[in-house]
């Protein structure tokens, strides 16, 4: 008959069997890392990085600002039906196609077609921003801006190196009409370079060439 200590160490209860083993001398414990007061560890910073309720509650605020304060961007701009010349214009520089209201229709038209509309999309948020005096409405429109088109959690995501990317976190402590500059004149660039050239040799110019106006892009 075993000695109530044998028994004692013989028994293995529910809690016990339930424990993990115990860490051998080769085992070293996880460093653990003091989170800061008040605030998950990842949010450093307010932008879009991580998915915790911080931010959450952010992204929560930033809809309904946009919801209730501030307009969307119209599904066209508002313009009259360009004349040949202007059309002809449209093939001398891409400068000149993008101070043409109707030529920038055209030209997100057959950026959609390509999926790249959001690089127009981000152009022309970014002009509006500009031409915004109001600090507050600036402030507001410049996180949405961010929200849209440089957060990396935004399906309309433009694609900006990381230089470009780390002028605007620091800008946007305290942003203003031009928050965004480097990153249109990259865009800019871009849509210049990658989209522009096989724009003019689309179906859809030739088109408005030809007759003065445009297909269907979905046969295009």
């Amino acid at each position: 008959m075993p000695t109530p200590h044998e028994a004692e160490t013989q028994h293995t209860g529910p809690e016990e069997a339930d424990q993990p083993p115990p860490m051998s001398r080769h085992d070293t414990a996880p460093p653990v890392v003091p989170a800061a007061p008040g605030r998950n560890p990842c949010c450093l910073c307010w932008c879009c990085c991580c998915s915790c309720s911080w931010n959450e509650e952010r992204r929560r605020a930033w809809r309904t600002s946009r919801e209730t304060k501030l307009q969307p961007l119209p599904s066209c701009e508002a313009c009259a039906a360009p004349s040949p010349e202007e059309v002809h214009s449209w093939a001398q520089s891409f400068d000149k196609l993008m101070h043409s209201p109707a030529g920038r229709n055209v030209f997100r038209e057959f950026l959609r077609t390509e999926y790249s509309e959001e690089n127009m999309l981000f152009w022309l948020a970014c002009e509006e921003l500009k031409a915004e005096a109001n600090r507050h409405v600036v402030d507001e429109k410049a996180r949405l801006i961010y929200e849209d088109y440089v957060s990396i959690l935004s399906p309309k995501e433009v694609s900006l190196d990381s230089r470009v990317r780390e002028g605007i976190n620091k800008r946007m402590q305290e942003p203003s009409a031009h928050t965004f500059d480097d990153a249109q004149l990259q865009i800019y660039t871009l849509m210049h370079r990658d989209s522009y050239p096989r724009f003019l040799g689309s179906p859809v110019y030739r088109a408005l060439l030809l007759h003065g106006s445009t297909p269907s892009f979905s046969e295009a």
